[in-house]
């Protein structure tokens, strides 16, 4: 597979109106890897909150939703590292008050290979990734294999492998894990990754973690003067049953802002907008609303953000229009809009091997008239392969319209044996 640089987004003239606040987390790190390896729950040790809520997810104990967690990570000046490293406002070790270091936002993907789609979905939304394998099986499995793979083509490239459930397993299986591990990653953006031994149910070997995230997964540089762009990641009505209709709060929005700032009373657009079906005909409507809160990871309310970490957006929308995820995959905006697109062409780069099955088989090249799953930041569809030109430039009409700028990468994935499997990735032109 070879490697693109993406072009980037066009800069606004917009001014910067405000200081977004020091309390908004400033990156957004990704918990990804196999079903049932600990990704949830390491995410609820760091902060204290459980990322799975869905009726669904605690049902069957596993996670369906992207789910989102924030916390603090701060660090002792009088005590060497690793161990100065914690999450606690007084050092563990010498009970010195800590220095906040930064605040972080997690997303957790979902391991099940049938949700591959919205792991997809969140990896559009990561500045980086803990890779979570558990020393209780052999490594790869297939869903770590195509996890890892998912954030390559992506973008995504600074890892941390947390060799997770250390405490049911004898030290020479953990060994013989961690060269299995070696061995995995050998030739893959995850080659030189730090590879940490923990145990999320427990917390032990957080401070080496932590480290490990601080040297390895830094905040990238941001330019608060480009036009702003969210893509929606979730939407949802936060009113209860019964709320008296003159006390109903508007839709909420959430997601992690790319690029810009967004400030309360801002009017904004969201693109491509709301599904309907009329006279059989499926549509997209334009969606044009206010901002009228912001909230950033641990509830606080804010006047602006900017990007890193996950914010809510609170509008002046009608709830129901945003209930059950039913704007996920667009993307807000303010004056310069993105473009709607019921077509595109994608300079396509394609995996050698189909990832996310037991065994390895050569991805074949695409062909006229092909359906395959894009994922387009947190919007998924559909596209048919109508042209294939030279130097891998490929024209697709699509079922579902996205929004978009050029220069935007796209997870292109095949069906394979009744699921779709990803295999490769292109870039807008």
């Amino acid at each position: 597979m070879t490697d693109e640089k993406d072009s980037q987004v066009e800069t606004s003239t917009k001014p910067v109106k405000r200081k977004r606040s020091a309390y908004q987390p400033e990156i957004s790190i990704g918990t990804i890897g196999q079903v049932d390896d600990g990704k949830s729950t390491l995410v609820e040790s760091f902060t204290g909150r459980f990322p799975d809520t869905h009726s669904e997810e605690l049902a069957r104990g596993i996670s369906i939703r992207l789910g989102y967690a924030s916390c603090e990570f701060k660090s002792c000046s009088k005590c060497e590292p690793p161990g100065n490293y914690t999450m606690e406002n007084k050092c563990p070790k010498c009970g010195a008050r800590t220095k906040l270091l930064r605040r972080v936002s997690f997303v957790d993907a979902p391991g099940h290979e049938i949700l591959m789609a919205t792991m997809l979905t969140g990896a559009a939304i990561m500045d980086g990734a803990i890779l979570v394998i558990s020393a209780t099986h052999d490594c790869p499995q297939p869903q770590t294999r195509e996890h890892l793979s998912a954030i390559s083509v992506l973008g995504v490239k600074n890892v941390v492998i947390a060799q997770n459930k250390i405490e049911l397993v004898s030290p020479e299986r953990a060994k013989e894990n961690y060269e299995q591990i070696k061995e995995f990653i050998k030739g893959t953006i995850a080659e030189d990754a730090p590879i940490i031994p923990i145990s999320a149910m427990h917390g032990a070997n957080f401070d080496y973690l932590i480290q490990a995230i601080e040297e390895r997964i830094l905040t990238p540089e941001r330019d608060a003067t480009l036009s702003p762009r969210m893509a929606v990641a979730r939407s949802f009505d936060v009113n209860r049953p019964g709320t008296e209709p003159n006390d109903l709060a508007g839709g909420v929005l959430g997601g992690s802002i790319s690029q810009g700032q967004f400030s309360v009373g801002d009017k904004i657009t969201l693109l491509p907008g709301l599904k309907r079906r009329q006279k059989g005909k499926l549509e997209f409507l334009p969606v044009e609303t206010e901002i009228t809160t912001i909230q950033i990871g641990d509830g606080r309310t804010v006047e602006t953000a900017g990007p890193g970490g996950l914010v809510a957006i609170g509008t002046k929308l009608d709830p129901s229009m945003t209930r059950s995820d039913s704007l996920v995959g667009s993307v807000i905006s303010l004056a310069d809009k993105p473009k709607v697109m019921n077509k595109f062409t994608l300079k396509t780069n394609l995996l050698k091997k189909v990832v996310g099955l037991s065994t390895q088989s050569t991805v074949s090249p695409l062909y006229q008239n092909e359906n395959l799953m894009l994922n387009v930041g947190t919007a998924t569809t559909i596209g048919n392969v109508t042209d294939i030109g030279s130097k891998g430039l490929v024209e697709f009409v699509l079922r579902v319209p996205v929004a978009s700028d050029p220069g935007a990468r796209v997870a292109i994935s095949r069906r394979i044996d009744n699921k779709h499997r990803l295999i490769g990735y292109g870039i807008v032109q």
